[in-house]
């Protein structure tokens, strides 16, 4: 007799791996943001709105890491790594307003120019696109390699 659910069983294992996997990193990333935001929480009376900021930044962090693991082994994976690389991007240059912050504390107007940072930042999540672009092309390329044979 053959077995006529076999297929989907090996699927429904392959996806009990991935979702395993993805909730293991996305409790992971939470773990290390709980314990890193125990020393960052002195700077949250000082800039106003760093909680909600930051606390966003995880949220849709992980939201986008658990679906790409989720979608590991196809083409969505590496849409869904692109699409993180573009909101890290997107989410340093709209909550760092430029690059550069002006603070006024009792009478002392204090004016800090971190451009610098903003562009090494910019051009790691760059380089993290880039990456995913070409694994994009390398699983395409590999795909129509097999189907070929």
């Amino acid at each position: 007799m053959a077995d006529t659910d076999g297929g989907f069983t090996k699927n429904l294992r392959k996806f009990t791996f991935r979702a395993l996997k993805a909730t293991i990193k996305g409790a992971l990333f939470y773990a290390f943001y709980f314990v890193l935001w125990m020393f960052l929480a002195p700077f949250s009376e000082l800039i106003p709105g760093l909680q909600q900021m930051v606390e966003t930044f995880v949220i849709v962090y992980i939201i986008l890491m658990v679906i790409g693991e989720l979608a590991s082994d196809t083409i969505f994976q590496y849409f869904f790594n692109a699409a993180k690389a573009l909101f890290v991007i997107s989410y340093f240059v709209l909550s760092l307003n430029g690059g550069i912050f002006g603070m006024t504390f009792e009478n002392v107007s204090l004016t800090i120019d971190i451009r610098l940072f903003l562009v090494v930042a910019m051009l790691l999540g760059l380089l993290g696109f880039a990456k995913s672009v070409i694994q994009a092309v390398n699983y395409m390329n590999t795909r129509a390699e097999y189907k070929s044979l």
